[in-house]
């Protein structure tokens, strides 16, 4: 058909638009107790959480942060720091890791019988009357159940009950095993690391396990895990030193070097920290701190060193106090771990080294700023240009990505998350070999400014001004 008037058409951008990754995403592995929950989360699977009542009603909630790992990091994340999203995954099956409990008669107070937290609310709840005999009561119509408060499950009998009044109940039960999640199936259960971009469509650049990660084993995984999710995206992993065996700061570094925390992937801290009567992992406030100072700063070009963490002392496991001088905690980072410290009007976290200082003396690599910008940086680009894979390889497809690199390398520069920054595609790496392979390789350069950890001030008495106060 012969067209009459004027017409307009489109053509796509030459340069894309970066998608810019989030930071501060903590993955968390351990254990909850799911039993408790509402809507209880899939079992190793991970779940993005954005809240404490989301946590709560996924993955159950107790105080017992000793047997309930993911609890500890719930409170500290969402309640202290404010900080989300976060992604959880639990281990503890009550499916399967569970041992029963032998009827006993239990009393009843206020028509209730509270058992433990771990008692799982399953077929294996048998209510019969006191001393076991007769048939056992039913659910829903003798008695309800729950989990109370303090997250015990309960029996309660009901008013329409023939059985109301009954002052003591024979009650059988199974209970979750905690203990079956161990060091060895923490460190198996990382791998679910790799389910987080198919699954969430986010991928985590903190890797947590508190009161795992002191394990020499757990902790090398971890490593391996931030080298490469899905082997390309970058994390941190944040490791503890076991505060209920290193109980004194100048056995720290050895056990740091005994164990080979040494990766550039990881972040290394002691000791333990407490607020009121809750005890916290060292590890557990880093991730909530490096969260909120990510967020506060707009890329994670901010060391968390020097700002503030929701604590009133350092303590080891016991509880007992760690009084840190500014000396000892210098001692610490020097040997590439992170502490604490309460010098100037509140406790900080104090360094600014990944775990491989002082053996590698790389600055890409042993500061924690600019370590966290090159995995953001690299993590960024890859999730940028993931469209461009796979479309022919001209000379306008090269620029394309060149141009929208220098765009946002440009920008970052202007924003002064990095000194500097450009991309550039080098003929001496890019044989024709490669190129006729389809393997084209651009070469990225930025400059993160370091954090200024050391600040010198020298004073000279100056006689000249003797001779103008006086003229």
């Amino acid at each position: 058909m012969a067209k009459h008037g004027v017409y307009v058409g489109e053509q796509d951008t030459a340069v894309s638009t970066p998608v810019q990754v989030e930071t501060g995403i903590p993955f968390v592995i351990g254990l909850s107790p799911i039993q408790s929950a509402e809507n209880p989360a899939t079992v190793g699977v991970p779940k993005l959480i954005t809240s404490f009542a989301e946590f709560v009603d996924a993955f159950g909630y107790s105080d017992d942060w000793d047997t309930y790992n993911l609890c500890e990091f719930a409170y500290s994340h969402f309640k202290l720091f404010g900080m989300q999203p976060a992604i959880f995954v639990n281990l503890l099956d009550p499916a399967t890791m569970k041992s029963a409990v032998a009827a006993a008669d239990k009393d009843v107070v206020a028509k209730k019988v509270e058992l433990t937290t771990t008692a799982i609310d399953s077929a294996a709840l048998v209510v019969k009357v006191a001393g076991g005999t007769g048939s056992a009561y039913v659910k829903d119509t003798d008695y309800s159940v729950y989990y109370n408060a303090d997250g015990k499950l309960t029996v309660e009998l009901l008013p329409d009950s023939t059985h109301y009044s009954e002052t003591s109940l024979n009650i059988a039960y199974d209970v979750v095993t905690p203990a079956s999640v161990n060091a060895a199936a923490v460190a198996t259960g990382m791998e679910k690391i790799e389910l987080c971009m198919t699954l969430l469509g986010v991928i985590p650049d903190l890797i947590v396990a508190p009161g795992f990660s002191q394990s020499s084993t757990v902790a090398a995984v971890m490593a391996t895990k931030a080298a490469g999710i899905n082997g390309m995206f970058k994390a941190k992993a944040l490791i503890d030193i076991d505060a209920s065996t290193v109980t004194v700061y100048s056995n720290v570094v050895s056990n740091k070097n005994t164990n080979n925390f040494t990766d550039v992937n990881e972040i290394v801290c002691w000791p333990m920290l407490k607020l009121g009567d809750k005890k916290f992992h060292f590890s557990t406030q880093l991730a909530g701190l490096i969260a909120q100072v990510d967020a506060s700063s707009g890329a994670p070009y901010v060391s968390p060193s020097n700002n503030g963490l929701k604590c009133d002392a350092l303590i080891v496991a016991s509880g007992s106090e760690v009084v840190m001088t500014l000396d000892q905690a210098n001692t610490l980072n020097a040997g590439g771990v992170v502490t604490g410290l309460n010098f100037m009007g509140g406790f900080v976290a104090w360094g600014n080294y990944t775990a491989c200082y002082p053996t590698n003396t790389d600055v890409k690599d042993y500061f924690i700023p600019v370590s966290r910008m090159f995995d953001w940086v690299g993590n960024t680009l890859i999730q940028t240009f993931w469209s461009s894979l796979d479309v022919p390889m001209t000379r306008r497809m090269v620029d394309s990505i060149v141009d929208s690199a220098n765009i946002w390398l440009n920008g970052l520069t202007g924003s002064g998350y990095i000194l500097g920054g450009r991309a550039e595609m080098l003929e001496s790496e890019n044989p024709t070999s490669n190129l006729m392979a389809g393997i084209v390789k651009f070469h990225v350069y930025i400059t993160p400014p370091s954090p200024a950890q050391e600040i010198d001030f020298t004073l000279e008495y100056d006689a000249s001004y003797l001779e103008e106060a006086f003229a």
